[in-house]
C-alpha cells in the first residue's frame, strides 16, 4: 500500500508530475527587462506618494519651492554682501 502512495504523491501538482508547459511563453530578455523596470518605477511612485491625496498638487508645490529657492540664491550677491574683516 505504501508503494501506491509514493507513486501518486506529487502528481497533484502539474509542475511536479512532469507535465508540459501549458503554453507559457517567456518573453525575450529585452521585454522582460522593460517590464521589470516599469514595475520598479510603479512601486517607487507608490512608495513616494503613499498617504498623499493629490500627488500632482504635491509636485507643483515642490517645483514652486525649488524655483523660490533658486531665486533666493540668485538674488544674494556672491562675495559682495555679508561681513567684512578689517585689520589694523
Amino acid at each position: 500500500m505504501s508503494g501506491a502512495v509514493r507513486r501518486s504523491m506529487g502528481m497533484c501538482l502539474p509542475c511536479l508530475s512532469g507535465a508540459g508547459d501549458d503554453g507559457v511563453v517567456t518573453p525575450d530578455p529585452e521585454t522582460r527587462r522593460r517590464q521589470l523596470a516599469e514595475a520598479a518605477e510603479k512601486r517607487q511612485k507608490e512608495i513616494t506618494y503613499r498617504g498623499v491625496k493629490n500627488p500632482e498638487a504635491l509636485e507643483r508645490k515642490k517645483k514652486k519651492q525649488e524655483e523660490t529657492e533658486k531665486q533666493t540664491m540668485n538674488s544674494v550677491p556672491s562675495g559682495g554682501g555679508g561681513l567684512r574683516w578689517q585689520v589694523g
